[in-house]
C-alpha cells in the first residue's frame, strides 16, 4: 500500500489557475466560492476521492494557505481509509 498523495501550494494555484486562466504566480491569496468549489471538484476527480468538508474547513479556505492545509489534511484521512 502506497503513501497517501500530497498536495502543495504550487499544485493549490496551478489548478486555480486552471479556472481562472490566468498565471498560476499571479500571487492572488484569496479563493471565492465559485473557485473553491472548481477546486475541490478538481481535486476530487485527480485524486479520486470523495471530500467531506464541513462548515468549518470550507471558511479555512477562503485563502490559498487555508486551502491547501484543508486539501492535504483531507488527502491524508483518505489515504488512510
Amino acid at each position: 500500500m502506497g503513501r497517501p498523495p500530497r498536495i502543495d501550494r504550487t499544485e493549490v494555484l496551478a489548478l486555480l489557475a486552471t479556472y481562472r486562466e490566468r498565471a498560476a504566480q499571479d500571487g492572488v491569496e484569496q479563493i471565492d466560492s465559485l473557485e473553491l468549489a472548481w477546486l475541490i471538484h478538481q481535486v476530487e476527480q485527480r485524486y479520486q476521492v470523495r471530500l467531506d468538508l464541513g462548515d468549518d474547513q470550507l471558511v479555512r479556505m477562503a485563502t490559498v494557505p487555508g486551502a491547501v492545509g484543508v486539501l492535504d489534511e483531507q488527502l491524508q484521512e483518505c489515504g488512510h481509509g
